[in-house]
């Protein structure tokens, strides 16, 4: 199987989060000075940036290109849910957290559960039917965008709570939304799991009837 140039900025992505972790770690190292443990975020956030960048980059040179695959369909999303799953463990743990934007465990909860509900869901589907069903929905998007924007925001965090009064506020609104939709998307894709389902056992039992 041919590896393309859009799966292999995918791959590039999901490396990028090995360095973005190490980083973050480092951001609250009482063994570095507090300006050492800036400069660490600083790297960080450039990474994200990258990371970011990247995610729109390799979509568009799919569509574009002609180069949309069944691997990339898998890899894409597997790349944002574990840099979600990464950044909001640290943002919310004492070892990796940003100070002063330490995100509740209960936003962590809703927006982790989504991606363990999606894989278990995904398992199901696959030991069901033997098929690989990856069918994004504009809400899961959605809340995929928001998770992204609120670690953004809270990696700025010190800089611009400085200059804007209101960012924690903005902040929260950011992390309230983005464990809302994960749960309304989980909602949804359940709903779509199981239609799926239903719709291939029903397409069986038509072929094996009489």
């Amino acid at each position: 199987m041919t590896i393309n140039w859009a799966n292999r900025i995918t791959i590039f992505r999901i490396l990028l989060i090995a360095p973005f972790v190490s980083l973050m770690l480092k951001t609250n190292d009482v063994a570095l000075s507090y300006g050492a443990q800036n400069a660490m975020r600083y790297a960080a956030i450039l990474i994200f940036l990258l990371m970011a960048i990247s995610d729109g980059v390799d979509g568009y040179l799919a569509r574009t290109s002609n180069q949309i695959t069944k691997l990339g369909a898998f890899l894409d999303p597997v790349a944002d849910k574990l840099l979600m799953i990464s950044a909001c463990l640290l943002l919310a743990s004492q070892r990796g957290h940003v100070r002063g934007f330490l995100i509740p465990p209960t936003v962590v909860v809703l927006i982790i559960g989504k991606d363990l509900f999606l894989l278990i869901g995904f398992a199901i589907v696959y030991l069901i039917t033997s098929q690989i069903h990856i069918a994004p929905v504009f809400i899961g998007k959605l809340a995929t965008t928001l998770q992204l924007s609120m670690v953004a925001a809270i990696l700025i965090g010190p800089e611009a709570s400085a200059v804007l009064t209101g960012w924690i506020w903005l902040l929260r609104t950011l992390w309230w939304s983005a464990a809302g939709t994960a749960v309304l998307a989980t909602l949804i894709y359940i709903r779509n799991g199981s239609r799926y389902i239903e719709q291939y056992e029903h397409n069986l039992a038509n072929k094996t009837s009489p």
